[in-house]
């Protein structure tokens, strides 16, 4: 058969039986293999969906700019649609995604900026935040927003939910993808349950995303919300196309745990998939552990390709610094907190404070930078040396509301961040914060973490 462009070979990807890394579990476990888009990923489905009805709508005319914020997958499809229908493409980033991913996008002729990872979506410097602002910049550009535009979510109610229904003859009982803008778990997931409304869905999380919490009590808890590394899924926002009503159950993966999985899928099963097809499978496999009894069908999404991780998770250094490879111990943020012995009281300030009392408590505790808590949220902080430069500029703040002087927030991070994690990001916080499993707040300080590198 012969294809007029590339486009049209998007879909129909191959069902694969594993038969390794579910050692064990009663069921059968099958993956769906996305890599076999042209792209390389599952997004080249909603990539191509978006634009298609963009065109329809008289959003995207020709000669048009598409303008989106990826990690890089979503970016690829898009950049083979503009290819073959003629439009350009400027992409922007978060910075924690792979090297690989940006440039494979400007092999393909694409625009790529980076945004700082570490901001909230609102920040004018987010990825979120850049693309908007180039949309209202550039004439005659389209901005997909693959988070809220719902033709994301219909592209797999179209096309990947009745291709497994189709593989599986209809004999499949579980469902499970990641979860990053919602589209191929919800549209899937909508799919498949309108064909047998007995079949369980599992998104699969990952620590730093709100997504489970939210599921199981409908709040959204800002207390979720930490840095992570795993690429492709987990949020810190609720995108339009995450439909809770059709996914039944979520599991939270760690970073660790998936890096391995990814790496166990390429040499046992010879999937060489991405960082985020690990996560896909662990907390799958450790759903069905549990829950799966024999003559249960479980079908896992994996999203993309391995050469998108070939400076991460399939490089040995890089699991190795960052104490994902078992043949060495690496202290984590858990080993900082759990050696104070529970001697530690992390000192505060109140946003209502005077800041005369917050600097006599930094003197008394003997500490360089405190946190700034309102009603038990921590929403700002304060450090030595920046305030003493504001009160030289001006000396009567010293009798003014903490509020009035306070900078950001420090950010809170993962219990089991390794020790270059921590540094990368107290580097540029100054401090970073993280919850125990009895919710306590500790912080962790430059000193910290070269006192336990140098244990």
């Amino acid at each position: 058969m012969i294809y007029n462009s590339i486009i049209e070979t998007i879909g129909n990807t191959p069902m694969v039986r594993l038969n390794k890394v579910n050692a064990g579990i009663k069921g059968e476990i099958l993956v769906k293999v996305e890599y076999f888009n042209p792209g390389n990923s599952m997004k080249d489905r909603m990539a191509i969906k978006m634009v298609e009805d963009a065109e329809k709508e008289g959003l995207l005319k020709p000669g048009g700019t598409i303008i989106e914020g990826t990690s890089g997958n979503t970016g690829m499809g898009l950049a083979l649609a503009a290819i073959a229908k003629g439009y350009k493409c400027i992409f922007t980033m978060a910075d924690k995604q792979s090297k690989e991913k940006i440039d494979i996008l400007k092999a393909v002729g694409a625009e790529v900026i980076v945004c700082p990872t570490n901001v909230a979506p609102e920040d004018p410097r987010s990825y979120y935040s850049v693309a908007k602002k180039l949309n209202e910049d550039i004439p005659n550009s389209f901005y997909p927003n693959q988070y809220d535009n719902l033709s994301n979510w219909k592209a797999h109610y179209e096309t990947t939910g009745p291709e497994i229904w189709n593989d599986t003859e209809g004999k499949i009982t579980h469902y499970a993808a990641g979860v990053g803008t919602g589209g191929s778990m919800s549209g899937t997931a909508k799919y498949l349950k309108e064909q047998n409304p007995n079949i369980v869905t599992v998104g699969i999380d990952t620590y730093g995303s709100v997504f489970k919490k939210y599921k199981e009590t409908g709040i959204f808890d800002e207390k979720e919300v930490y840095p992570y590394l795993t690429e492709g899924i987990g949020e810190d926002i609720l995108p339009k196309n995450v439909d809770f009503s059709v996914i039944d159950h979520f599991v939270k993966v760690t970073d660790k745990d998936s890096a391995v999985m990814t790496r166990r899928l390429s040499r046992e099963e010879g999937l060489f998939v991405g960082w985020s097809c690990g996560s896909a499978v662990h907390g799958a496999l450790e759903y069905a552990k549990e829950n799966l009894k024999e003559g249960d069908r479980m079908v896992i999404i994996l999203p993309d390709h391995g050469t998108r991780y070939l400076g991460k998770v399939y490089n040995d250094d890089w699991m190795r610094n960052h104490g994902f490879l078992e043949d060495k111990s690496y202290s984590t943020a858990r080993d900082i907190i759990g050696g104070r012995n529970g001697s530690f009281e992390l000192a505060v300030a109140q946003k209502s404070d005077s800041v005369r009392s917050a600097i006599h408590l930094m003197n008394q505790k003997g500490v360089s930078q405190i946190p700034v808590v309102e009603d038990g949220n921590v929403v700002g902080s304060l450090t030595d040396s920046k305030l003493l430069n504001k009160l030289i500029e001006n000396p009567q703040l010293k009798d003014a509301q903490v509020s009035d002087v306070m900078e950001n927030a420090m950010k809170f991070v993962a219990l089991d961040s390794t020790l270059d994690v921590l540094s990368s990001l107290v580097e540029k916080e100054k401090a970073v914060l993280v919850r125990d499993h009895l919710d306590q707040i500790h912080i962790i300080t430059k000193h910290d973490i070269l006192e336990a590198a140098t244990k």
